[in-house]
C-alpha cells in the first residue's frame, strides 16, 4: 500500500494562488458575498484544500488583505527609502496611498469589504486597526521635526488620506490625482500654519 505524499514546496504557491482568486473573486462580487469553493476553483484547486490551508472565507479574506497590505507597505518603504527630508517623506506617504495598482477595481474591492466587514468582525477590525496604526506613525516620524503637534497632524492627515482614497475609488472617473492633490494641499497648509 502507498501513502501519497503531499509535493514539497506545494503549500506557498497553493496560499499565494487561494490569496490571488480571493481578491479578484472579491472585485468581480464587489463584495465578500464570495464562496470558499468560488475562491477555490479560481486557484485551481479543491475547497477541501482551500479550506485546509485556511480554515474559513474569514481566514482567506484576512490572508488576502495581509497580502495587500504588505504590498503597500512595500511601495511606502520604497518611497520612504527614496527621500531626503521629513516634509519629502510626508510628500511620499501622501503619494503613494493614492498610487494606481492600490487602484486597481479588485483591490478597492477588497480596502470596500475590510472597511465593510470591521463593524462586525473583531479579526477584520484589528487588521484594520494595525494599518491606521502603521500610517498614523509614518506620518508623525516625518511630520515631528516640521509642527508641534505631529500627532494631532497625523491624525487628520491619516483620516483625509482614508476618506480620500474612498470617495476617489467610488467616483465614477476613478481620477485619483485630485485626491492626492487634496491630501497635499492639506499637509501644505498644515505645515504653513505650524511655521
Amino acid at each position: 500500500m502507498s501513502i501519497l505524499m503531499p509535493k514539497v514546496g506545494m503549500e506557498p504557491l497553493r496560499r499565494a494562488a487561494l490569496v490571488k482568486a480571493t481578491i479578484h473573486e472579491i472585485g468581480r462580487a464587489q463584495s465578500l458575498d464570495v464562496t470558499v469553493g468560488q475562491i477555490a476553483r479560481t486557484a485551481g484547486m479543491s475547497s477541501a484544500l482551500a479550506h485546509h490551508y485556511f480554515g474559513g472565507k474569514t481566514q482567506i479574506f484576512l490572508a488576502a488583505m495581509r497580502h495587500i497590505l504588505g504590498q503597500y507597505g512595500v511601495e511606502i518603504r520604497r518611497a520612504l527609502a527614496q527621500t531626503d527630508g521629513p516634509r519629502a517623506r510626508a510628500d511620499a506617504i501622501i503619494t503613494t496611498s493614492f498610487a494606481d495598482p492600490f487602484f486597481e477595481p479588485a483591490t478597492v474591492a477588497a480596502w470596500m469589504t475590510l472597511y465593510a466587514s470591521a463593524n462586525t468582525n473583531p479579526e477584520t477590525r484589528q487588521l484594520l486597526s494595525v494599518y491606521h496604526r502603521r500610517l498614523r506613525s509614518n506620518l508623525v516620524h516625518a511630520l515631528r521635526p516640521l509642527t508641534a503637534r505631529p500627532t494631532q497632524h497625523a491624525e487628520t492627515l491619516a483620516a483625509l488620506i482614508d476618506g480620500l482614497y474612498l470617495r476617489a475609488a467610488l467616483s465614477e472617473d476613478g481620477s485619483t490625482e485630485m485626491a492626492k492633490q487634496s491630501a497635499l494641499d492639506t499637509l501644505d497648509l498644515i505645515l504653513k500654519e505650524a511655521a
